[in-house]
């Protein structure tokens, strides 16, 4: 798991039955997001075929829309909506995507299967993520990627289709502690949040060691966007079902590099402020986290539990899963988080 797994990460992925044009449009460099919308264009309909459970729910008869539009910082930001087809949505769910993540693939899955218990969908790439404008998996300022979340959302909630329904933030890893930020900066603009494996800490594990960390608190000031920061192979570590682990390579937008020396300072400043304001959250709370997870630290998700002054708050925890609940787990402990899902969101919107 040490430098052989980083580079196995970092390098190119051949794909069976995939012509020259295309593995040249996969071998790209993703830094620019031009290069990372040609993949997706390119690859979408591959990615939506594999032999996953997540894409066997059939998506006829949804309403399922994609769109551009420019934020207030000029950045043209990737949003992508998912409704039922037949029904009025029973609330709105707004999505926060993990760390080198995107709003699509896997998560195109989980949305239709959110879609098709009655629920509205929304979900954005961050800036930097995806498909959205800006440099691969660069955070410069996570504050400030918040703030393009709550912009994003609130516009998302003024539509006459949700203005009035039930609002819920759901978080997976990274998208926890987005989703945790939400709610602190807008304590009483939502109804609830879904928490999946919430980056509240980083696992002592992955996290450098102090001297190391110090060093590279210094070489940020003056390289914040350079790929230095040591890291396991994250597919090994957060994937316990390995025909499943091996799936992770068709999600080709994802970033598989070092993480960039300013990202990951300001995500480990995050998690630590996050850690001080566990007693600060507020709105009714459902926290998924496997035990066996060393990606983000389960112990600290059984603190935000116990601290938050929610009165309405709900942990559970899986035996033996990893960090990826609902895309790395045998498909029995996938259709359980589901089904732990959906009746709290049906309890919720009673």
């Amino acid at each position: 798991m040490g430098k052989r797994g980083k580079k196995k990460m970092a390098a190119a992925v051949k794909f069976p039955g995939i012509d020259n044009e295309l593995q040249k449009i996969l071998d790209a460099n993703m830094d620019d997001v031009s290069a990372r919308r040609r993949a997706r264009d390119a690859f979408k309909d591959v990615q939506l075929n594999i032999d996953h459970i997540l894409f066997k729910t059939p998506s006829d008869g949804l309403k399922i829309k994609e769109w551009y539009e420019v934020n207030s910082r000029g950045l043209e930001i990737f949003t992508k909506s998912w409704l039922p087809g037949t029904s009025s949505p029973r609330a709105v769910v707004c999505f926060c995507h993990g760390y080198g993540d995107c709003c699509t693939f896997f998560f195109e899955g989980i949305a239709r299967k959110l879609a098709s218990s009655g629920y509205a969908v929304i979900a954005m790439d961050y800036p930097g993520f995806g498909v959205s404008e800006g440099l691969h998996c660069y955070i410069p300022s996570f504050d400030r990627l918040v703030d393009d979340v709550i912009e994003n959302f609130s516009k998302v909630k003024e539509d006459p289709t949700f203005r009035n329904l039930p609002s819920f933030l759901f978080g997976q890893s990274m998208g926890g502690a987005v989703a945790l930020k939400v709610h602190l900066k807008q304590p009483n603009a939502w109804n609830g949040a879904i928490l999946d494996a919430p980056m509240c800490k980083i696992a002592d594990d992955m996290v450098p060691p102090m001297i190391l960390k110090q060093i590279l608190i210094g070489v940020a000031n003056f390289l914040p966007t350079s790929k230095l920061v040591p890291q396991k192979n994250l597919a090994e570590a957060a994937f316990r079902d390995l025909k499943y682990r091996k799936l992770t390579s068709y999600n080709v937008i994802a970033y598989k590099d070092k993480p960039r020396l300013k990202t990951a300072l300001e995500m480990l400043r995050t998690t630590q402020e996050i850690e001080q304001r566990l007693g600060e959250v507020s709105l009714p709370l459902l926290i998924l986290h496997g035990e066996a997870d060393t990606v983000t630290d389960p112990s600290v998700s059984k603190a935000l539990f116990e601290k938050a002054c929610s009165s309405d708050k709900k942990l559970k925890l899986y035996e033996e899963s990893y960090h990826s609940l609902l895309e790395g787990e045998p498909d029995e402990v996938i259709i359980q988080v589901f089904n732990d899902i959906i009746s709290w969101l049906d309890e919720h919107t009673k």
